[in-house]
């Protein structure tokens, strides 16, 4: 077995996750996991970096969203709504939605949206992780798909990632970043074979990798200067690009 440093993109999919592992000079693997403590157990010994699809960093009260939210959809233009409010801490670990939407209205003003509250328990195990285990917080970090596409683009994306035009134009924007991205794809995709990971999620994991892995591109985040929650976690989303994000304003006067 290589003692090679790995870059691992992870996307969590319906009760799945799904990690893609750059090496130095190429994808190394790719594999589907039932938990992320079990796919942190298989790269904490070579991970250099892990970002993940969920949030990480939770505010136990305050304003509906955390700051990377906020500037996340300001970047994005037409996929704005892909960026989902996180819930509070103490929301995540409810199990029925009505008892998380009153905790997290009552914290933030703001009842909880399905879509959160369906990733609540994704949350919640990334959280725990990082509470658990101090060691994984210098490796696991948060980062979005769309932002991640949008700085590899280099201008906000039109279609909607779960349409034929959006999956084209993705494909088109890591072909460019990347001219191995196509087989890389079709190797992840390949790897997920007798599980359930829809083809965007494959496009996913591997933007996610790609932003993991050292690149011609300056690794930022987005807000440059995170705050932290409570329990010093930061709140953030990494992406990778030559120049800071800044917001669209297309149709703006």
């Amino acid at each position: 077995m290589s003692d090679d440093p790995l870059y691992v993109g992870v996307d969590w999919t319906d009760g799945s996750w799904l990690a893609v592992a750059f090496g130095p000079r190429r994808l190394d693997h790719a594999r589907v996991f039932d938990g992320i403590g079990d796919c942190w157990l298989h790269y904490e010994e070579r991970a250099e970096r892990l970002p993940v699809d969920v949030p990480v960093g939770l505010v136990a009260s305050g304003p509906p969203e955390r700051p990377p939210e906020r500037l996340a959809r300001s970047v994005l233009g037409p996929q704005a709504d892909t960026v989902l409010a996180a819930p509070v801490r103490e929301a995540t670990r409810k199990r029925r939605l009505p008892a998380a939407t009153r905790v997290n209205e009552r914290k933030t003003g703001r009842q909880l949206s399905e879509r959160a509250f369906a990733a609540a328990g994704a949350i919640a195990a990334v959280d725990e992780l990082l509470q658990e285990l101090t060691e994984a917080r210098d490796v696991v970090a948060e980062a979005h798909p769309e932002v991640c596409f949008r700085a590899f683009a280099g201008e906000t994306l039109d279609e909607p990632k779960w349409t034929a035009a959006g999956y084209a134009e993705r494909m088109r924007v890591l072909a460019e970043y990347d001219g191995d991205a196509p087989p890389t794809v079709q190797t992840v995709a390949e790897a997920t074979a007798g599980r359930e990971v829809r083809v965007r999620d494959v496009l996913d994991a591997v933007a996610l990798a790609y932003t993991a892995r050292p690149g011609s591109a300056e690794l930022r985040t987005l807000p440059p200067s995170p705050e932290t929650d409570a329990t010093a976690l930061p709140m953030c989303f990494y992406y990778r690009a030559a120049e800071p994000l800044e917001p669209d304003t297309d149709g703006e006067d």
